[in-house]
């Protein structure tokens, strides 16, 4: 076998993509295959149509859930990896659908796309994994790995190896060095936050063993699917009940709101239980009109909806001063206005553990933040203005390149498979 068969998938929290190293391939040309509507990313969401057993897949599940069509949204699938959820199921058009072959379908149909575009069978790939699936439980992460790993041979792939994610994103950026750089790399995706000091350069990157180049890798286990969470509850959340009083005078029960406000988690909200619950709750709350909105909400099945609004507004407020929410569909002509500092003061504790984890990897790689040529951000995430500013505040003297926000890393797999399986 030659590279040819050799892939990088790039399974991601929110958005995957699969890129391909190839001889021959022209300076520069991209290394991303076109997974949807000719777009190199395809959002790592999977929709069950009630109607008729239908599956579909990124935009398109996301387009038709929002059009109102009867069925089931699943999204952040790569959380369950590490946590015991794995092994459990969930119910889709009244049967049990274990949660590993969820991911099993999702990675298959990542990879058959890969293929389609690239008119050649994968059979053997580098995957990206972020340092660490689990924080502080070396034996958790290692079963996430292996249950990833499992999974993706389900698919097809007869031979497997791993790169951490910041480094692939290192791969990437070295291809457009002409000098050597130390270089921090910063990967802030959907679920993890994980970083790399390593030494790049043209020369360097011409080796087939890199380990002497990285100097620290290390991560923690937050994301822009955190940063979703903290700014739904802070911001959101209290609109439907959130932190008001019973008649009994004390605090309502988080529970489903915490459900709610989690990707992985919104489907919980939407049992029988969990709407017998919320009946009680309105029924004994002083402020019935939220308790309304949050069984409208559970109603409707808008959950997914709602964390859609609310990630949009995460966006917009990372590159301007405010943003508005409509909750029409849930109470008509209502709508929230956030500012920018709505957002940094209710993810500011998740940036101080990033900020904490990047200041650490520094001082245990013994290095002078002077000493760093270049902090490269890549990861959907890593655009948050407040992360940004106190990451660049612990290196001062580095220059600051953004590279693909969602390409990187999947180009960079590309780049080791072909090194690996060469």
């Amino acid at each position: 076998m030659s590279a040819l068969d050799a892939c990088g998938i790039d399974f991601g929290t929110s958005n995957s993509t699969a890129g391909w190293s190839r001889p021959g391939q022209s300076a520069g040309a991209s290394l991303l295959l076109p997974l949807e509507d000719n777009k190199p990313t395809l959002p790592s969401v999977v929709f069950f149509h009630a109607e008729d057993a239908h599956v579909s897949y990124g935009r398109a599940a996301l387009a038709e859930y929002l059009a109102g069509h009867e069925g089931r949204l699943m999204r952040s699938l790569k959380s369950l990896l590490g946590t015991s959820m794995i092994d459990e199921h969930t119910e889709i058009a009244g049967r049990a659908l274990p949660f590993r072959a969820l991911l099993a379908q999702f990675i298959g149909e990542l990879k058959r796309r890969a293929e389609q575009a690239a008119g050649q069978t994968f059979t053997r790939a580098v995957l990206g994994r972020p340092v660490f699936f689990i924080d502080g439980d070396a034996a958790a992460d290692q079963r996430a790995q292996d249950t990833l790993e499992a999974i993706a041979r389900q698919s097809g792939l007869q031979e497997i190896a791993f790169q951490y994610e910041p480094i692939a994103a290192a791969f990437d950026y070295e291809s457009t060095l002409t000098r050597e750089e130390l270089v921090l790399v910063v990967d802030i995706g959907g679920g993890t936050s994980d970083f790399t000091l390593i030494r790049l350069s043209p020369a360097r990157a011409l080796r087939s063993d890199r380990r002497e180049d990285i100097l620290a890798s290390s991560g923690v286990h937050i994301g822009g699917t955190d940063f979703d969470r903290a700014l739904s509850l802070a911001s959101v959340m209290p609109m439907l009940g959130l932190g008001s009083l019973l008649k009994s005078g004390l605090q309502m029960p988080s529970a489903h709101y915490f459900n709610l406000a989690t990707w992985h988690t919104i489907n919980l909200a939407y049992t029988r239980k969990a709407w017998s619950q919320i009946s009680e709750l309105q029924r004994d709350a002083q402020d019935k009109t939220r308790l309304e909105r949050l069984q409208s909400v559970v109603k409707e099945r808008a959950g997914h909806w709602l964390a859609i609004q609310v990630e949009q507004a995460k966006i917009e407020l990372s590159n301007s001063h405010s943003a508005q929410i409509d909750i029409d569909r849930i109470d008509a002509g209502q709508s929230l206005t956030l500012q920018r500092a709505d957002m940094d003061g209710s993810i500011d504790a998740l940036v101080a553990s990033v900020e904490h984890t990047v200041a650490r990897l520094l001082r245990d790689a013994g290095l002078a933040a002077a000493g760093i040529d270049t902090v490269f951000f890549t990861g959907g995430s890593s655009g948050v203005p407040l992360l940004r500013e106190r990451i660049l505040a612990l290196t001062p003297q580095a220059r600051s390149v953004e590279g693909d926000l969602f390409g990187s890393i999947g180009s960079g797999l590309a780049i080791d498979a072909r090194r690996k399986f060469s």
